[in-house]
């Protein structure tokens, strides 16, 4: 399920969709971030009350747009990709 993926200021978001099969909403939408230096992220799930969806195309536009949403808190506030404040640097 990771066949989508872009690049975004410079930093690359994959798509990470895990399917469960047998719920009304299968589709456990998530991401996976590179920045720029080469790192990466582990798969970083939507909020759960967002997370799980019914069609595969609506959750892999939600993993995209997710991932964007994480890189410009990063790069804008500060904000780790994994959500955890980080100092700024006086």
């Amino acid at each position: 399920m990771n066949n989508l993926h872009c690049t975004y200021r410079d930093h690359a978001i994959g798509v990470a969709i895990i399917e469960h099969p047998g719920i009304p909403t299968p589709w456990a939408a998530g991401c996976t971030i590179t920045s720029p230096d080469g790192s990466a992220t582990k798969r970083i799930p939507l909020p759960l009350r967002f997370a799980f969806l019914a069609d595969l195309e609506s959750a892999q536009r939600a993993s995209l747009a997710h991932g964007k949403w994480l890189v410009d808190r990063h790069l804008d506030q500060g904000v780790s990709l994994t959500g955890e404040a980080q100092a700024k640097a006086a």
